[in-house]
């Protein structure tokens, strides 16, 4: 079984970087307009985009997916994440473990993101079927691979159903989270996988004692569609079949975030598809803690940390105009800003209950 894991994660990686995989629709996050500020009495330099995050101080409110692990390329973008994260200050986390618990061989894939980068806030990842399967133990495992600071359970129904092999019993995912959440000395994060979350399911995840949900909403990176090339690669026609039906399936990314934000008591990570600053400030305004992108610095990763840190230097200098632009001296007072909610997002909001 482990040498299965790891092939999966050199295809998921392959794919990733080379194939056509973003969803077809959007994140719906250009449905969002911020109010323009003439008048923002303040500067690009005096603008303050220090975030909290889980109760530790980051430099903004931005975080590098959990992404890869397992393989020796996935060692390489790890160790260049970890090294940027650290230089930037911001939190990052990595792929799911499941290879690095099954396969001790491939866990320094995982581990050399703390080996590079001791002071990084670092998230361990673990599916949530594997958590069910594995229990509490299991959450450790994960945590202590890599002295993280917290542990992220992602939820990924729709990827399991369609991939080759894949889980397809979800019941007793939501006991599991619970009893992680008791047995664990870290906060635990669930997030998706590019298919959102619910103001229902938040709810739940809320009374669990999870401290922030990770949206992942749809229109960034496609799983399913990732999963349907590698069915069709392996001919498995059943399962590609059943990825194109559900291709574009999921909350879009905006929606996500007004949906679980409603939610009091948890923090709201928004990702999905967040390839600017501006859409960062958007996510924010709309109720996120935290914005979190993925694909863009795995790509900047092949090349090393340099290039991770230029990506994030422009988001961070995007940021800051947005905020200019808004009248928004502290990240606080983004995500009080003026904003307009357009077209299908608003028909979303209105049948949802979500407009304030």
């Amino acid at each position: 079984m482990g040498s299965d894991v790891v092939r999966r994660k050199a295809d998921h990686i392959r794919i990733a970087l080379e194939g056509d995989v973003e969803y077809r629709k959007t994140n719906w996050l250009e449905y969002v307009e911020l109010v323009h500020r003439a008048l923002p009495e303040l500067s690009f330099e005096s603008v303050d985009t220090t975030a909290t995050f889980l109760g530790r101080e980051f430099r903004m409110p931005l975080l590098i997916e959990g992404m890869t692990g397992g393989t020796e390329e996935a060692m390489r973008i790890n160790e260049a994440l970890a090294r940027a994260a650290s230089r930037i200050g911001i939190p990052m986390g990595v792929g799911s473990q499941r290879a690095g618990i099954v396969n001790r061989e491939v866990r320094r894939t995982y581990t050399v993101a703390r080996e590079v980068a001791p002071d990084l806030f670092l998230i361990a990842n673990i599916g949530a079927a594997q958590l069910v399967k594995g229990g509490v133990e299991m959450a450790k495992e994960a945590v202590e691979m890599l002295n993280a600071d917290a542990l992220a359970v992602h939820l990924n129904v729709l990827q399991e159903l369609v991939q080759p092999g894949g889980d397809t019993d979800f019941g007793g995912v939501l006991e599991a989270i619970r009893e992680a959440v008791k047995s664990l000395k870290v906060p635990v994060i669930v997030k998706e996988v590019g298919c959102g979350i619910s103001h229902e399911d938040a709810v739940l995840l809320r009374d669990a004692g999870v401290r922030a949900i990770d949206v992942s909403g749809s229109g960034g990176t496609n799983w399913t569609e990732i999963e349907r090339q590698r069915a069709l690669a392996a001919g498995d026609i059943e399962k590609a079949s059943l990825a194109e039906v559900f291709r574009e399936w999921g909350i879009p990314t905006a929606a996500a975030v007004l949906e679980v934000s409603r939610v009091e008591g948890v923090e709201v990570v928004g990702s999905g598809g967040i390839r600017t600053g501006l859409e960062v400030a958007k996510v924010l305004a709309l109720g996120a803690s935290m914005a979190g992108m993925a694909r863009p610095f795995l790509s900047a990763a092949v090349e090393g940390p340099e290039a991770v840190v230029r990506m994030a230097g422009r988001i961070e200098r995007e940021l800051r105009a947005a905020m200019v632009l808004t009248g928004s001296r502290r990240i606080s007072d983004l995500r009080s800003a003026p904003r307009v909610i357009l077209g299908p997002l608003r028909a979303w909001c209105e049948q949802r209950g979500l407009l304030r």
